[in-house]
Protein backbone atom coordinates (compact mmCIF):
# COMPACT_ATOMS: atom_id res chain seq x y z
CA UNK A 1 0.00 0.00 0.00
CA UNK A 2 2.85 2.40 0.78
CA UNK A 3 4.16 2.20 -2.78
CA UNK A 4 0.75 3.03 -4.23
CA UNK A 5 0.35 5.92 -1.81
CA UNK A 6 3.77 7.24 -2.79
CA UNK A 7 3.05 6.97 -6.48
CA UNK A 8 -0.42 8.49 -6.33
CA UNK A 9 0.84 11.37 -4.18
CA UNK A 10 3.55 12.16 -6.69
CA UNK A 11 1.46 11.70 -9.82
CA UNK A 12 -1.01 14.39 -8.74
CA UNK A 13 1.68 17.05 -8.21
CA UNK A 14 2.88 19.47 -10.90
CA UNK A 15 6.61 19.70 -11.61
CA UNK A 16 8.70 21.95 -9.37
CA UNK A 17 12.43 22.57 -9.40
CA UNK A 18 14.30 23.11 -6.15
CA UNK A 19 18.00 23.51 -5.41
CA UNK A 20 19.55 21.21 -2.80
CA UNK A 21 23.09 20.74 -1.59
CA UNK A 22 25.22 17.92 -3.01
CA UNK A 23 25.14 16.27 0.42
CA UNK A 24 21.34 16.29 0.49
CA UNK A 25 21.22 15.00 -3.07
CA UNK A 26 23.51 12.11 -2.15
CA UNK A 27 21.31 11.21 0.82
CA UNK A 28 18.20 11.45 -1.36
CA UNK A 29 19.75 9.20 -4.02
CA UNK A 30 20.77 6.67 -1.34
CA UNK A 31 17.29 6.66 0.17
CA UNK A 32 15.63 6.31 -3.25
CA UNK A 33 17.85 3.34 -4.09
CA UNK A 34 17.20 1.73 -0.71
CA UNK A 35 13.42 2.21 -1.04
CA UNK A 36 13.28 1.23 -4.71
CA UNK A 37 11.62 4.55 -5.63
CA UNK A 38 12.75 7.40 -7.82
CA UNK A 39 14.18 10.52 -6.22
CA UNK A 40 11.19 12.69 -7.10
CA UNK A 41 8.81 10.38 -5.28
CA UNK A 42 11.04 10.17 -2.21
CA UNK A 43 11.51 13.97 -2.16
CA UNK A 44 7.75 14.51 -2.46
CA UNK A 45 7.01 12.15 0.42
CA UNK A 46 9.70 13.69 2.63
CA UNK A 47 8.54 17.24 1.95
CA UNK A 48 4.90 16.31 2.55
CA UNK A 49 5.86 14.64 5.85
CA UNK A 50 7.86 17.69 6.96
CA UNK A 51 4.99 20.03 6.10
CA UNK A 52 2.48 17.84 7.97
CA UNK A 53 4.81 17.63 10.98
CA UNK A 54 5.26 21.41 11.06
CA UNK A 55 1.51 21.97 10.87
CA UNK A 56 0.90 19.52 13.72
CA UNK A 57 3.61 21.15 15.85
CA UNK A 58 2.16 24.59 15.16
CA UNK A 59 -1.36 23.44 16.08
CA UNK A 60 -0.05 21.84 19.28
CA UNK A 61 1.81 25.03 20.24
CA UNK A 62 -1.26 27.18 19.60
CA UNK A 63 -3.39 24.78 21.65
CA UNK A 64 -0.93 24.96 24.55
CA UNK A 65 -0.80 28.73 24.44
CA UNK A 66 -4.59 28.91 24.33
CA UNK A 67 -4.87 26.58 27.35
CA UNK A 68 -2.37 28.74 29.21
CA UNK A 69 -4.24 31.93 28.43
CA UNK A 70 -7.53 30.35 29.48
CA UNK A 71 -5.99 29.09 32.72
CA UNK A 72 -4.58 32.54 33.41
CA UNK A 73 -7.93 34.19 32.73
CA UNK A 74 -9.57 31.70 35.12
CA UNK A 75 -7.02 32.48 37.84
CA UNK A 76 -5.22 29.12 37.64
CA UNK A 77 -1.71 30.55 37.82
CA UNK A 78 1.44 30.10 39.90
CA UNK A 79 4.22 32.58 40.53
CA UNK A 80 7.17 32.12 38.17
CA UNK A 81 9.59 31.74 41.10
CA UNK A 82 7.59 28.75 42.34
CA UNK A 83 7.54 27.14 38.89
CA UNK A 84 11.30 27.62 38.44
CA UNK A 85 11.99 26.25 41.92
CA UNK A 86 9.98 23.13 41.06
CA UNK A 87 11.87 22.77 37.79
CA UNK A 88 15.24 23.10 39.54
CA UNK A 89 14.22 20.48 42.11
CA UNK A 90 13.15 18.06 39.38
CA UNK A 91 16.41 18.59 37.49
CA UNK A 92 18.48 17.97 40.62
CA UNK A 93 16.49 14.85 41.44
CA UNK A 94 17.04 13.51 37.92
CA UNK A 95 20.79 14.22 37.91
Amino acid sequence: MRENALQSTFSRSPALTITITPETEAKLREMAAREGQDMNTIADVLLASAIEWEAAERAEAIEGITRGLEASAAGRVRPAAEVFADMRAKLKAGA
